[in-house]
């Protein structure tokens, strides 16, 4: 009798485990990290919401429920592993988001290569993210590609042939960008006259920029974040700059004409394809722009939200066509990603795990943002 109660108390732990097992295989469990707080607060929030409204759509795949799993990385780099690190190891996540900012997506990427989890990027453009990389991907393009973009429509739109760059020497974003605007630039025939420097959390670039004006470029390009982008704007026009100023895609947010004003009037910058004043969208974009409408009437989509919205619509796509939620498959089937119609345009994810798609150029024009183009760069 003995032996007996032991056999069955051993079935019952084993039917136990079995229906904790069945359980967890009816989830998709997929893990979000973003920076929610901090000086990249406003990005993250937004791309937030646009994978918070892609999975509404869609929070069923293969006949299984999904889960989301948000943490937020405090846009600080050591916040950004222990999200990921949590994601993995206490959320028992199949595939990751994130993140907003390149060095927080690195951050949190090095854990995700490590555990075998794959990692879908969402605007992180620098080329390091990705490099050697078998786990971790993006569904944006990269900033040899942008900065060539930017520096391209300068120099052969704009017809400017003397350039300044003011730099965020804290921010591998900006380092990255700022050196291959500069590259690319000057390959076209363009000089580059004067190259300053800032450190993040800046509030004062009078100096800088009287150095700037001393040199009388054609164009000022500032790979900045929003908030800081529109205060550097803000005083090289009360000091009278006269200057064209450009940036590249982190200062696509709609708070840099509250926070800039009249200063803004004119400014450029490089941007995904997609933006809700663009004249032609694919059906996916429209359906997008419609639905974020009637879920926030009293504000616009903007291309974060859209990068998030792709981001787990392709992580969708590549669990469908692999058949399997498991993070070995999805990471096969995101690698062979190929012509994935969404929001930001028709993506394909290439050899080094980045998103090949055109560069778009926005300008605020009357206080309100309008696309004026895509560009294929000249590299």
């Amino acid at each position: 009798m003995q032996r007996l109660g032991f056999l069955c108390l051993v079935l019952l732990m084993v039917c136990g485990f079995a229906g904790t097992s069945l359980a967890a295989d009816d989830t998709v469990r997929i893990g979000v990290f973003l920076p929610l707080t901090g000086q990249n607060a406003f990005g993250g929030q937004l791309e937030l919401e646009g994978v918070q409204m892609a999975h509404k759509e869609k929070g069923e795949i293969l006949g299984k429920k999904v889960e989301l799993f948000v943490v937020d990385n405090k846009s600080d780099k050591v916040e950004a592993a222990n999200a990921v690190k949590r994601l993995i190891e206490k959320e028992k996540v199949h595939a990751i988001i994130g993140s907003y900012g390149s060095s927080l997506a690195m951050a949190g990427g090095e854990m995700a290569e490590k555990a075998g989890i794959p990692q879908m990027g969402t605007s992180c453009t620098n080329p390091l993210v990705t490099q050697g990389k078998k786990y971790v991907f993006r569904v944006c393009f990269i900033d040899p590609f942008q900065g060539a973009g930017a520096a391209t429509y300068a120099f052969r739109h704009l017809d400017m042939k003397k350039a300044a760059l003011l730099i965020d020497v804290a921010s591998d974003y900006s380092v990255g960008l700022a050196n291959f605007f500069k590259k690319s630039f000057t390959k076209l025939g363009g000089e580059v006259v004067a190259v300053l420097n800032y450190q993040s959390g800046d509030q004062d670039f009078t100096a800088q920029l009287q150095q700037i004006m001393s040199k009388q470029p054609d164009v000022l390009f500032i790979p900045s974040y929003f908030a800081e982008g529109a205060i550097i704007m803000k005083q090289a026009k009360e000091l009278g700059a006269t200057f064209k100023i450009m940036g590249g895609d982190a200062m696509d947010n709609p708070e840099i004409t509250a926070i800039g004003g009249s200063a803004v009037e004119g400014f450029m910058h490089t941007t995904f394809p997609y933006d809700p004043s663009m004249p032609e969208m694919n059906p996916v974009a429209k359906a997008f722009t419609e639905e974020w409408k009637k879920a926030n009437p009293k504000k616009d989509p903007n291309v974060n939200a859209a990068l998030g919205y792709d981001s787990y619509m392709i992580i969708m796509d590549a669990i469908t066509r692999a058949g399997s939620a498991e993070p070995q498959a999805i990471t096969d089937a995101l690698a062979a990603t190929k012509d994935f119609v969404g929001a930001t345009g028709t993506t394909t994810i290439n050899k080094t795990h980045d998103a090949e798609k055109p560069v778009g150029l926005v300008v605020i024009k009357d206080g309100k943002k309008t696309y004026v183009d895509s560009i294929t760069p000249e590299i």
